[in-house]
């Protein structure tokens, strides 16, 4: 037998070939992008450690929420910094909050774009933590009952799917039936079914101004070391009625994606959180990589690892290389 019979590299000789028999595709119908809103006018204030992210006043939102539509990225996802902060975050779930105002201004502006709206409290809250603390604890049920106040506030102002990132028990269920009663059953709710209790936020404090004033996030968030847990935790909010799945962080965490997408059929997204999209920046920024290319892979690899879509810093970028028609 003549060495070698098998010669996989045929398929690897020149560029359209490759593309032929790629395995695994991204688009700009995949990405969702994070944005942060604060008060004022004309505001957008740069978040030093996520080079290219801002904290816009609203009118300045609708216009990154307008460049990032006309890029072909479909779906924003808000974090509200509000005007005032209190012990129960009650800025969260008022008419007129920040948030609030972001979405009714989206509707108004860009009635087709997706808008996602994050349910939890840490930016409102003036300790930092995820809900209502008993000492220093945060108490789950008490902080359940204000969650679903915040979501059918989100939905009222014009969330298509809300997003509880509070990692409390029985939130999805609590979140589902508020919104049915609420007349809002065509809300949708993206669930941040597995999310860990991870060094790769450090960033995301800075732009939404959530840094816990003591203590950390570790009783109610996971485990890293968790595995098994994490598919506990997916089984109970699809079982709350969960209509979207989410894995937070991603690269870190893509075994648990598998693990997910094999599981379950529900739309599945993963979040390329703050620190590895300032990984990645301050490496290229160093001449250490490239951006683009480190960028694309890993989307790509969390693509390939089980998602449907992919939360990422760098949407827009990703979403202006496909237009030129990476292939890389």
């Amino acid at each position: 037998m003549a060495f070698p019979e098998t010669r996989l590299r045929r398929l690897r000789r020149t560029p359209v070939l490759r593309r032929m028999v790629r395995e695994t595709r991204l688009a700009a119908d995949d990405l969702i992008y994070p944005l942060f809103v604060c008060p004022g006018q004309g505001v957008a204030r740069p978040v030093s450690s996520m080079p290219g992210v801002f904290q816009h006043s609203v009118d300045r939102l609708v216009e990154a929420a307008k460049e990032a539509f006309d890029d072909g990225i479909p779906a924003v996802l808000l974090f509200g910094i509000p005007e005032r902060k209190d012990a129960t975050g009650s800025a969260a779930w008022a008419e007129d909050g920040i948030v609030q105002r972001a979405l009714a201004a989206l509707k108004r502006s860009l009635p087709e774009l997706v808008a996602i709206a994050d349910v939890c409290f840490c930016e409102y809250t003036d300790h930092g933590h995820c809900g209502v603390l008993e000492g220093e604890t945060v108490a789950n049920d008490e902080t359940v009952a204000n969650l679903a106040r915040q979501a059918v506030s989100l939905a009222r102002a014009g969330a298509d799917v809300v997003a509880p990132s509070d990692m409390m028990d029985g939130r999805v269920g609590a979140i589902r039936r508020a919104l049915d009663e609420a007349g809002l059953a065509d809300a949708a709710i993206l669930s941040y079914a597995a999310k860990f209790a991870s060094a790769f936020y450090g960033p995301f404090r800075e732009a939404a101004e959530s840094a816990p004033a003591f203590g950390d996030r570790r009783s109610y968030q996971m485990d890293p070391a968790n595995g098994r847990e994490a598919l506990r935790e997916v089984d109970l909010d699809v079982a709350e009625g969960a209509d979207m799945l989410m894995v937070k962080p991603a690269l870190p965490y893509l075994d648990v994606v598998r693990a997910v997408r094999r599981r379950y059929g529900h739309p599945l997204v993963a979040y390329q959180v703050s620190g590895e999209y300032a990984m990645i920046h301050a490496a290229a920024g160093n001449g250490w990589i490239d951006y683009q290319r480190v960028l694309m892979e890993s989307l790509l690899a969390i693509r390939r690892a089980g998602a449907d879509l992919i939360i990422t810093y760098g949407a827009r970028d990703a979403a202006r290389l496909l237009h030129r028609g990476w292939t890389e």
